[in-house]
């Protein structure tokens, strides 16, 4: 079983800066691709950001210009750094792993709470 502890949501202005981090421990033999997802209330969980081991990236498209992603391979851990943050991205922000490509997601952590508001 992989655990994924998702860290760093709160509350912050528009217009502001936080960083995740997601840290992943367990059954782990490879960690081909890392994923940052977030659902807001009432909606369904959507993609944000997704990084491959050899570090390629891809982004939402509201999210483009504003979010970072990295990864640290030797902690088995990713991070997402945002920028410019708007209301829209209020969310609970969860993160999973591809161990082989194509796989499913096993289970998903608890999430971390982000709120965007003055």
């Amino acid at each position: 079983q992989v655990q994924l502890v998702e860290s760093g949501g709160g509350l912050v202005q528009p217009g502001g800066s936080l960083g995740l981090s997601c840290a992943v421990s367990g059954s782990i033999f490879n960690i081909y691709a890392m994923y940052w997802y977030r659902q807001a209330p009432g909606k369904q969980r959507e993609l944000v950001a997704r990084i491959s081991s050899g570090g390629s990236t891809n982004y939402a498209d509201s999210v483009k210009g504003r979010f970072t992603i990295s990864r640290d391979n030797a902690k088995n851990t990713v991070y997402l750094q945002m920028n410019s943050l708007k209301p829209e991205d209020t969310a609970v922000y969860y993160c999973n792993i591809e161990q082989i490509p194509g796989a499913p997601f096993g289970p998903w952590g608890q999430g971390t709470q982000v709120t965007v508001s003055s």
